[in-house]
């Protein structure tokens, strides 16, 4: 009789649901000050054998000087935000300046392509800026992952830091501007994605957590 109770209460727990062990966890790579030449190109290599779209925050005075990479960036269906045109930072920018650094490098983006977010150079910003980028309809992306790669060109420990730190619903923060940040992105996809994580562009991190930017706002990850 306990054999028979038993084996009923397995076929019960086998039946329950299991959205909990099953529930995806997703992720958005974002690469910043880019496109940079050959970083760029190997980067946008690799996440082509990954099957892996990341959003690129670009600046506008290297979209200038890589036209052609920029419309491939966008060709390969990643996203492409804002980091300015100059990269200098913004928060002692007044409003007049924040407007010329958005307006410039929004010129500059491939046609066709929508923009959704503006990235500050540093993350930094003022009200000034918050509200010349809702004026364009823009976001602001930050970050809740930042393995400081500009500064560490150690792939290892960029790697380290980031699958040690790394939840559902984050954002990365990367750089395609070295050789050690590109091989740490790799290793970084891999190795999440061996812990179950799917990797998507800003955008679609925000939709898959049923999250509306709205201009002007800052976030940091898009999730619990």
């Amino acid at each position: 009789m306990k054999r028979c109770i038993a084996l009923i209460l397995c076929l019960i727990l086998l039946r329950l649901p299991t959205h909990a062990a099953e529930q995806e966890k997703l992720v958005a790579l974002t690469f910043d000050d880019g496109p940079s030449g050959r970083y760029t190109q190997r980067l946008l290599d690799g996440l082509e054998e990954r099957n892996v779209k990341a959003t690129f925050l670009l600046c506008g005075y290297r979209m200038e000087q890589y036209p052609t990479l920029t419309q491939k960036i966008y060709q390969l269906g990643h996203e492409i935000g804002l980091h300015g045109y100059s990269h200098k930072t913004l928060q002692h920018t007044c409003r007049q300046g924040a407007q010329r650094e958005i307006q410039k490098a929004m010129e500059l983006i491939p046609d066709g392509c929508e923009i959704t977010f503006f990235r500050s150079p540093g993350g930094l910003c003022s009200k000034d800026v918050l509200e010349v980028a809702k004026e364009w309809e823009l976001s602001m992306l930050l970050w809740s992952v930042d393995p400081k790669d500009w500064a560490v060109h150690d792939a290892a420990a960029i790697t380290k830091s980031v699958v040690d730190r790394v939840k559902d619903g984050d954002i990365i923060l990367l750089h395609d501007m070295s050789d050690s940040s590109v091989d740490a992105a790799f290793t970084i996809i891999d190795q999440l994605q061996e812990q179950g994580y799917r990797f998507v562009t800003a955008s679609q991190l925000a939709a898959e957590k049923n999250i509306t930017p709205r201009p002007g706002i800052e976030y940091r990850r898009f999730g619990a």
